[in-house]
């Protein structure tokens, strides 16, 4: 048996070794040799003809040709040359050379834009319109760095584009939110693998000009300091005026010159910002649109939006226009209009549905059909009370997504002069409940309350719905009306709504929310509102509509909200000094 193998190995072995050869091998490899050579020269004259007819600064062109002359001295198919071929193609590609002739700027179309565009935001857009008249008599000189401050689908980004239209401008977004690495800003360095530029250098190049606004989506979100450096301390150098003229990115490793970039940013909420990145910005804050505000817009846009994306035509589909405020007040809950939109979205989608497997030619959405098309009802608002009662005050409260009522509830039992708090109450609101008891506590006889009384019983505060947290100083004086209240054994007006902070001398303090609050009363049917003072100035703010329908009354004193919002009032004291009279 080994004989037979060895035999056959040998002959298998002689006859590879005494085989033919293909004639042909060595000339098609040195063919393809000379096709590659062939290429890659090309291919640098490409990049000569880039270098010689590209519009470049000084220190470009400088960088240019160094890394041009390293390419053509190197071996083709390394893999640096393949990383300088990379970094060329990004130089070559960046709008160095700022534009001298920009747009000039028209404040009428730019007004006639922002009206098209978006209706409402009447001071928004005068805001805007004013910083581009700034900017206009200014030259084109650099100017503060706009920050569209609201809640998420008031329409920040859409608001941006409309300026860059109106500017005649090439639009770039570059969303921030969720960055933790500097090098996402100013770019990694050529030493790292696969090392490419940060995010503005980007956007320029696809914008291929600098006559462009780069919006800076969510801006406070962006990270702080950490293991990889500080995010939002890249930003300074970008928003500062006086240094984005030579703004350097690690990859390119020359200063680009942003003088003639506008840069626009959003945020929802400027607390996490720090305050170097806060001072390089002009602040515009978009508040939440009223009702009245939301119908307009779902009429105007909204709804031929989606029936055009839905492929929805009107002699197919109708949607009955007063249906509109029973979707935004049952089936939304915030202050700009996103939400409303899809609800409207789920509408269109599931009567082009219908007109498809069920033949039906015509669909309309009425009361009766609604929630067959937008399902139930999603959101529950916290409706006035129809009875006056004891210890029981309706608050009003303010956030993000708009104003709702609070009512805050008050009981005492046996104990010794304790105060609880219930109702997933923040910090804030616990500290503004127990100065209004220590207050109660401090001028019980003023209201006729025995102290000896006060020692005696422990008074429990809590705000219904202790699913949803709370926080903030504003509820003191409703606090304070229903300790009175339970004590006195004295109804509260179910008609009255209250909102101001506490001092423990009595002193009602401003508070912030006013507009959003004024038009949840309204919204609930509340008769009056007491508001403090100081916060009289913020009623320009408020649409006229909901302050014909309010009677608000400014007070100072806590007294003064006894006097109104009680069926009666208790005892008076000599430190009432006859200011308070029944209203």
């Amino acid at each position: 048996m080994i004989q037979i193998f060895l035999a056959l190995y040998f002959s298998l072995f002689l006859g590879n070794l005494f085989l033919p050869q293909n004639p042909l091998s060595d000339s098609q490899g040195q063919i393809q040799s000379a096709d590659k050579k062939n290429f890659f020269e090309a291919e640098l004259e490409k990049i000569r003809e880039r270098i010689k007819n590209k519009k470049l600064t000084s220190e470009a062109r400088e960088k240019a040709l160094a890394e041009f002359e390293r390419l053509w001295n190197m071996n083709p198919f390394s893999p640096e040359a393949a990383e300088i071929r990379k970094y060329l193609d990004w130089l070559l590609s960046f709008p160095w050379v700022p534009e001298n002739h920009q747009k000039e700027i028209d404040l009428a179309e730019a007004e006639k834009i922002l009206n098209e565009d978006h209706y409402g935001l009447v001071e928004v857009k005068d805001r805007v319109i004013e910083y581009l008249a700034a900017q206009k008599r200014a030259g084109h000189k650099k100017v503060p760095v706009l920050c569209l401050l609201g809640s998420p689908g008031v329409g920040k980004t859409s608001l941006a584009k409309s300026i860059a239209r109106a500017l005649g401008r090439e639009f770039q977004r570059v969303p921030l939110g969720g960055i933790r690495d500097e090098a996402e800003i100013r770019g990694h360095m050529r030493t790292y693998v696969s090392a490419r530029p940060g995010r503005i250098i980007e956007a320029l190049k696809k914008a291929k000009t600098t006559n462009v606004m780069i919006l800076l989506d969510e801006i406070d979100k962006v990270g702080g300091m950490n293991w990889s450096g500080d995010p939002s301390a890249a930003l300074l150098e970008l928003l500062d005026p006086e240094q984005n003229n030579a703004f350097l990115d690690h990859y390119l490793e020359i200063g680009a010159d942003l003088s003639s970039v506008m840069f626009v940013a959003t945020a929802n909420d400027l607390s996490n910002l720090p305050k170097a990145v806060l001072d390089r910005m002009e602040i515009v804050t978009i508040e939440g649109y009223t009702l009245q505000e939301k119908q307009e817009i779902a009429k105007r846009h909204i709804i031929p939006r989606q029936m055009e994306m839905n492929g929805l035509k009107e002699n197919e589909f109708s949607l009955d226009r007063e249906l509109i405020p029973l979707l935004i007040e049952r089936y939304t809950f915030e202050a700009g209009v996103r939400g409303l939109e899809r609800e409207i979205a789920k509408i269109c989608r599931k009567a082009a549905k219908e007109l498809i497997l069920k033949g039906k030619t015509f669909i309309s959405i009425t009361k009766e059909n609604l929630e067959s098309y937008a399902g139930q009802e999603k959101v529950f608002r916290t409706r006035a009370h129809k009875v006056n009662q004891v210890g029981v005050t309706t608050g009003l409260a303010a956030s993000g997504a708009g104003g709702n009522l609070g009512f805050i509830e008050a009981v005492i039992m046996p104990g010794s002069g304790k105060v609880f708090t219930t109702g997933s109450l923040g910090n804030m609101t616990v500290e503004s409940f127990n100065a209004a008891a220590s207050y109660i506590r401090a001028h019980a006889n003023a209201f006729g309350i025995n102290p000896e009384i006060i020692k005696q019983q422990n008074i429990h505060l809590h705000m219904p719905e202790a699913g949803s947290p709370k926080d903030g100083p504003s509820a003191g004086v409703a606090a304070a009306v229903s300790i009175v209240s339970v004590f006195t054994g004295i109804p509260v007006r179910h008609d009255v709504a209250m909102t101001g902070e506490i001092t423990l001398h009595g002193n009602v303090l401003p508070i912030g929310g006013l507009k959003e609050k004024l038009l949840a009363a309204q919204r609930e049917g509340i008769k009056k509102v007491l508001i403090p003072a100081d916060n009289v100035r913020d009623l320009d703010k408020v649409p006229e509509s909901c302050k014909a329908a309010l009677d608000i009354i400014p007070i100072k004193k806590v007294e003064e909200a006894f006097s109104i919002a009680l069926e009666r009032m208790p005892t008076h004291d000599k430190l009432m000094n006859g200011m308070v009279s029944r209203r």
